[in-house]
């Protein structure tokens, strides 16, 4: 018995040897089976199945036997395009058995350390299988990469989260429009699915171009609808500036969740608002920077939000000079914005104003750049007589007709309010007008501050506005220098709240001093001395400088603009630096 067992044992390792036939048998098969996509070839895989796993036994055994990757790799050379072909076969992967066969072979032929140019290149071939295996997220192959290729679990994480990204990123690329046959399934249902998947990725710097493209992608089917749950977290995250997106992905946060939208339009409020040292140039770089004016634009459902927000703001905040500032400051960055759509893209601008008074509508949004300067008194006189017909006709009315009444009232002052660069212009124009053409800027003006006769008293308003316009007229026409006492006392006075009757707006006071400054023909000295004495005896020197640089930023152009941009400037010199002497010339 003892000289038969070296017999027996030599016959049973003959038996466990495989020879390159059988291996170029399987190699035929594998190739004839391809990715087993049509259901013969799967057909076949299944039949062969169990043979198949006899194999890869027997090859799993030859391969432990061997001393190296070295000997085995000679001996069958053909024997990784018989694997390579296995690992991409769906049915041979789906079976444990012959899965974990199959895997135990590649890690057999891994080398730790590898001693020759074959063994390396055998090392980084294997290592490119299982990448590719698990980046498709075939089972397994995960715990094959990280424990025998010697790739680190972030890493390995991170490579599956992008393939992954890059295979969604590409399926929800696809539009319903882009089906060439009606009868196949339409895309849009995966955008759903696709944006609940993303909830736990929405602030991974690798998931970006995949929430880009779920928010950039054009809505054309009622199916494309966003998980609310990914829009939510997209808002939260945002917020928190824990996720980076681009600008067009932004706007379309704000068009898809109404909270996002209305957190990112208090919060430009809250920083304008709440900052009281903020400048008009300030204003304007923020309201741009806010990507809001954009999206307006783009959207007037967005426009349309913004506006009951301001609205609303508006009417608990009622004589704030920055919110006034912000909205019409907003509006103007809109309109810009606007104008830079596609002309077949425009929405109408009844669409944006649907709640103004119609017939208002154009000459208000129309900017006084848009029209000869000529013009400007005219055009105001008009704006001037249908606010005060449509207040008048409105304010008469009785019963609900009068709570209607007055909603159109303050609608048609809400869009003043939005357009206030033709209050400035007629501010502008009352410097030189005489005392038979002021009455309707003044009106203007007076309504602009003093909306309703309930509460604002307007008419009392409108009778000091006229008395305050005559002290300022006769103040800076005189050509004395330096100015009379009792001129200076009188304009000073202006500030002061009468004990018995309704003062005017302190902004509309101020607003009219500083355009007589900047605008009259009066010396330089003479004006700088007048509007350095009244504020500082008001104490207004800061919202003085204020007027004077928001004055700057929406000055006209015209025939007078650079005389009075150089007055500007003087004035403000003169505010922030109040111990240097007003600069003595005659120069107009």
């Amino acid at each position: 018995m003892s000289q038969l067992q070296p017999v027996i044992q030599l016959q049973q390792m003959a038996e466990l040897m495989l020879n390159i036939p059988d291996v170029q048998l399987w190699l035929n098969k594998a190739v004839a089976w391809g990715r087993a996509d049509s259901q013969d070839t799967q057909r076949d895989t299944c039949l062969h199945l169990s043979r198949l796993k006899d194999f890869l036994q027997k090859l799993l055994s030859d391969i432990n036997n061997k001393s190296s990757t070295t000997e085995t790799m000679k001996r069958l050379p053909i024997l990784g395009r018989l694997l390579g072909r296995l690992c991409w076969n769906p049915c041979v992967l789906a079976d444990a058995t012959s899965r974990g066969l199959l895997f135990q072979c590649l890690w057999g032929l891994y080398s730790e350390h590898p001693g020759n140019a074959l063994e390396r290149k055998t090392n980084q071939w294997i290592q490119k299988v299982l990448r590719l295996l698990a980046a498709e997220g075939k089972e397994g192959a995960a715990e094959a990469l990280m424990k025998h290729a010697c790739v680190p679990p972030k890493e390995y994480h991170l490579r599956v989260l992008r393939k992954k990204v890059e295979l969604l990123q590409q399926n929800i690329g696809r539009s319903c429009s882009s089906l060439g046959d009606i009868s196949q399934r339409c895309s849009c249902d995966d955008m759903r699915a696709t944006s609940e998947a993303c909830v736990p990725l929405v602030t991974c710097p690798e998931a970006a171009p995949l929430i880009d493209a779920l928010l950039q992608k054009p809505v054309s089917c009622v199916r494309a609808a966003l998980s609310k749950d990914f829009l939510d977290a997209l808002s939260a995250a945002y917020s928190c500036d824990c996720v980076s997106l681009e600008e067009q992905s932004v706007v379309s946060l704000w068009y898809h969740n109404l909270s996002s939208l209305e957190e990112a339009v208090l919060s430009l409020l809250e920083r304008v608002v709440t900052n009281t040292g903020l400048k008009p140039v300030e204003v304007v770089q923020r309201a741009t920077q806010s990507l809001l004016p954009k999206a307006c634009a783009q959207h007037c459902s967005i426009f349309l939000v913004v506006s009951d927000i301001f609205r609303s703001i508006l009417k608990q905040t009622e004589g704030s000079a920055s919110v006034w500032y912000l909205i019409q400051t907003f509006t103007i960055c809109f309109l810009r914005q606007l104008n830079l759509q596609q002309h077949q893209m425009r929405t109408s601008m009844k669409a944006f104003f649907p709640q103004s008074p119609q017939s208002l509508l154009v000459p208000l949004l129309t900017l006084p750049s848009d029209m000869p300067e000529e013009a400007w008194r005219s055009h105001l006189n008009w704006l001037s007589g249908s606010l005060q017909r449509l207040t008048e006709e409105e304010e008469e009315r009785d019963g609900d007709s009068s709570t209607r009444g007055l909603c159109t009232v303050f609608e048609a002052w809400f869009l003043l309010v939005q357009c206030a660069h033709w209050v400035q212009v007629a501010v502008q124009l009352l410097v030189t007008s005489g005392p038979e053409d002021c009455l309707p800027l003044l009106w203007l003006l007076t309504f602009y501050h003093h909306p309703t006769n309930r509460g604002h008293r307007r008419a009392e308003q409108l009778v000091r506005a006229k008395e305050a316009w005559h002290h300022m007229h006769s103040a800076f026409l005189v050509s004395v220098h330096p100015p009379p006492v009792d001129g200076l006392q009188s304009l000073a006075a202006l500030f002061s709240p009468h004990p018995q009757q309704q003062s005017p707006s302190p902004l509309s006071i101020l607003n009219l001093i500083v355009n007589f400054a900047a605008f009259a023909r009066q010396s330089l000295s003479a004006s700088t001395e007048i509007l350095q004495t009244v504020v500082d005896r008001s104490g207004l020197v800061d919202e003085a400088g204020s007027v004077l640089s928001s004055l700057k930023l929406t000055l006209n152009e015209g025939s007078d603009a650079n005389r009075v941009l150089l007055r500007i400037k003087a004035l403000e010199d003169t505010l922030t630096h109040p111990h240097t002497p007003p600069p003595h010339t005659h120069t107009h």
